[in-house]
Formats: C-alpha cells, sequence, structure tokens
C-alpha cells in the first residue's frame, strides 16, 4: 500500500511525471529487480521510488524547465539525469549526459568526461559529494553559463555558506517538495557588470 500512496503523492506533486507514468513502471521494474545484484538505491527507499526518487529527480526539470542540454554527475541508479531525459523525451534537440564512475553501472570520471561536453546548459547532481566540490566539478559549464541544480540533504545550509563565500556565485535554494529538510539549491556564476 505503501508504494500505491508514494505514486499517487509524487504524481500529484508532479503532474509533468504523468505523461512518462509507462516508462517509469518499467524504470522502477529495472530497479528492484537489479537492487539485489548491485546496490543502486537504499534498500530503505525501494517502497518509496516514486517519491523519494522519481519525485524528488523531477524537482530538477522544474527547477529549470527552459534548458534542454543537462549533464547529471555521480548518476548511480540514474538519478536525476535518467528522469530529467525522460521528463525532455519530447522536446527537440534535448539531450542529457549521465557520468558515472562506477564500472558496473557505466563509464567514466567526471574530470575526464565533462570537459569534453559542449553547450551543457545545466549541470545537475544528488547525493554525489558536499555542494563546494560539485561547484568544482562543474566549474567549466557553470563558468560558460550554465546552472547547476543539486539536490541536497539536511547539511544544505553549511555547503551553501561555503559556496557563497567563494564571491563568484550566486546561490538559491528551495524548500524540496520530497523531503523534509532537504533543499534544491541552484548555483550560476554571477554576471560581472559591463
Amino acid at each position: 500500500m505503501r508504494d500505491r500512496s508514494c505514486r499517487e503523492e509524487a504524481l500529484q506533486l508532479f503532474p509533468e511525471l504523468r505523461p512518462i507514468e509507462s516508462e517509469l513502471e518499467i524504470y522502477e521494474s529495472l530497479l528492484r529487480r537489479w537492487q539485489a545484484k548491485i546496490n543502486l538505491i537504499s534498500s530503505a527507499t525501494l517502497g518509496d521510488v516514486w517519491l523519494r526518487h522519481f519525485a524528488d529527480s523531477a524537482q530538477v526539470h522544474a527547477a529549470a524547465p527552459h534548458i534542454r542540454r543537462w549533464v547529471d554527475l555521480g548518476s548511480g541508479a540514474g538519478f536525476p539525469g535518467l528522469v530529467t531525459a525522460l521528463l525532455l523525451k519530447s522536446t527537440p534537440d534535448a539531450l542529457v549526459h549521465l557520468i558515472e564512475s562506477d564500472q558496473r553501472k557505466h563509464a567514466g570520471r567526471i574530470e575526464s568526461v565533462l570537459p569534453n561536453l559542449a553547450e551543457i546548459g545545466g549541470v545537475s547532481a544528488r547525493a554525489l559529494a558536499p555542494l563546494s566540490r560539485l561547484v568544482q566539478l562543474a566549474e567549466a559549464p557553470l563558468q560558460k553559463g550554465a546552472i547547476g541544480v543539486f539536490l541536497k540533504g539536511e547539511e544544505w545550509r553549511d555547503e551553501l555558506t561555503a559556496v557563497e563565500a567563494l564571491g563568484s556565485l550566486s546561490c538559491e535554494s528551495a524548500d524540496s517538495l520530497t523531503r523534509k529538510g532537504a533543499r534544491v539549491v541552484v548555483v550560476k556564476h554571477k554576471v560581472s557588470p559591463s
């Protein structure tokens, strides 16, 4: 019953998930099948896949719906990148790159893959690293005008303070709609006055 109520809550929070519901059902099935072989997500959240993972990931696209070209850092089980890709599947010229270093999941180190990607409008990550490290990893696309949308847990305040202290970045954050105490943090390079 928990699975059903989580699904309904996720679809209510993010109605944009409804058109991709059948793809998300396949995604959920694959997650459940592979979870026993490869630890893709916390087993404690397996009953909350729709809310804790699909809806949580949908917050990235909701924070920057105008962006068509994304790179997702540390994609692991595909969150939030695959959900972003599914949400953009009907958008012309949309492209979502997922970078994950675990060879059992995907293949590529952020430091070696990201500099070779062109025309990135947004960088996302979830449960990968502290915000200061994410900003460091995403420095090249951020300097070219991309924005970072990072899903952060309860430790977000200290992380945000450390990034704001750098001075060259502006940070905005909003409450997560899927997890109490968590935040959706949007990072941009400050525009220099002309």
